[in-house]
C-alpha cells in the first residue's frame, strides 16, 4: 500500500535534462513534473524533442546531464544501465510507441504476455490471465489470437497500450497517440485515457495535436529548442500564448490567433471534443 508521502510526490520529476546526438544539442536542460493522475501533454514542432524526452524517461536514450526521477526510481547521466539493473524502472513506467512496435510473428494475447514474462518474470498462466483482463477492460478481447498485420491501427493501439500496462505501471508515456486515428477513433482513445487516470494511472503525452490536448488533457507543456518555454491548463496555454514557440506551432497548425472562436446557434462556442463527437460504428473494426 502507497504511504501518504508517496501519494504526494510528482510521479515524474525531470531536472535540468542535456543530451546531444552527433554532435547537435536536442535537449538543453529540459525540467518537467508530472503529478499523479495528471494527464500532461508535452507539444511542440516536430523534431523539437518530444520523443527524445519519453525515450530518457524509459532508459532507451542515455542523457549526457540532469535527473530523471520515476516514482522514486531515480536514472542519471552517463552510459545506460544494463536491462538487468532496470526491472524496477520497468515496473514503474510503460510506453506505447508511435508506430506501435508489436511482435508481427506475435498474437495480441502473446504480445501482451510476453512483457510481463520478460521484465518481471511473471508465471506464464498468471500473465496470460492479466493479457486478457488488459484486452477485455481496453474492447479488444475478441482480438486476442489476431496477429498485428490482422489489426486495425485503433485495435493495434489497444493493443499496445494492454502492453505497456502489463507490467501495472503508474506512469504511461505515449508517443503521438493520435497520429493514425480519424475523428471517432480519437475521441475512443481519449475517454480510454480518461479511463486511466480515474483508475489512477498518469500520463505524459508527446503529440503536436492541439485539438486533442484541449479535450482530453488536464494540463500542456511546450518544449521548444530543447527547453520547456510554456506551461499550464491547455485552455490557456492554446488559446492564449504567452511565448513565441507555442504560437508559432499553433499557426503550424492551421490556427488563426486572436480571431474570435466561431459561435454556434443560440451563441454555444463549440469544445473541441465536438469534432471527435463522431457517430460510432455499430460493428468493431
Amino acid at each position: 500500500m502507497e504511504d501518504a508521502a508517496s501519494l504526494t510526490t510528482p510521479v515524474l520529476s525531470v531536472s535540468g535534462l542535456w543530451l546531444s546526438r552527433g554532435g547537435q544539442q536536442i535537449l538543453r536542460g529540459v525540467d518537467l513534473q508530472v503529478e499523479r493522475g495528471e494527464r500532461l501533454a508535452l507539444m511542440g514542432l516536430s523534431g523539437g524533442g518530444k520523443t527524445t524526452v519519453l525515450r530518457t524517461i524509459v532508459a532507451l536514450d542515455a542523457f549526457d546531464a540532469g535527473k530523471v526521477l520515476v516514482d522514486g526510481v531515480e536514472l542519471r547521466p552517463g552510459p545506460l544501465p544494463r536491462e538487468s539493473r532496470l526491472r524496477d524502472l520497468r515496473r514503474k513506467v510503460g510506453i506505447v510507441f508511435q508506430l506501435h512496435h508489436l511482435f508481427s510473428h506475435l498474437t495480441a494475447l502473446e504480445n501482451v504476455v510476453l512483457a510481463q514474462v520478460h521484465a518481471l518474470h511473471v508465471p506464464h498462466g498468471l500473465a496470460e490471465a492479466r493479457a486478457r483482463e488488459l484486452l477485455g477492460s481496453l474492447g479488444v478481447l475478441e482480438r486476442a489470437h489476431a496477429l498485428p498485420g490482422e489489426l486495425s491501427g485503433g485495435e493495434a493501439q489497444r493493443v499496445a497500450i494492454a502492453r505497456a500496462l502489463a507490467t501495472n505501471p503508474p506512469l504511461l508515456l505515449m508517443d503521438e497517440p493520435t497520429a493514425s486515428l480519424d475523428p471517432a477513433r480519437r475521441g475512443e482513445l481519449g475517454e480510454t485515457l480518461e479511463g486511466l487516470t480515474r483508475a489512477g494511472r498518469t500520463l505524459l503525452l508527446a503529440t503536436h495535436d492541439d485539438d486533442f490536448a484541449l479535450d482530453f488533457a488536464t494540463r500542456v507543456a511546450i518544449l521548444a529548442d530543447g527547453v520547456v518555454v510554456e506551461e499550464g491548463e491547455p485552455e490557456r496555454v492554446l488559446r492564449r500564448p504567452s511565448h513565441p514557440a507555442t504560437r508559432a506551432l499553433l499557426q503550424s497548425q492551421g490556427k488563426s490567433l486572436g480571431s474570435p472562436q466561431r459561435k454556434l446557434a443560440g451563441g454555444r462556442k463549440p469544445s473541441a471534443r465536438s469534432r471527435f463527437a463522431v457517430v460510432k460504428p455499430k460493428h468493431k473494426e
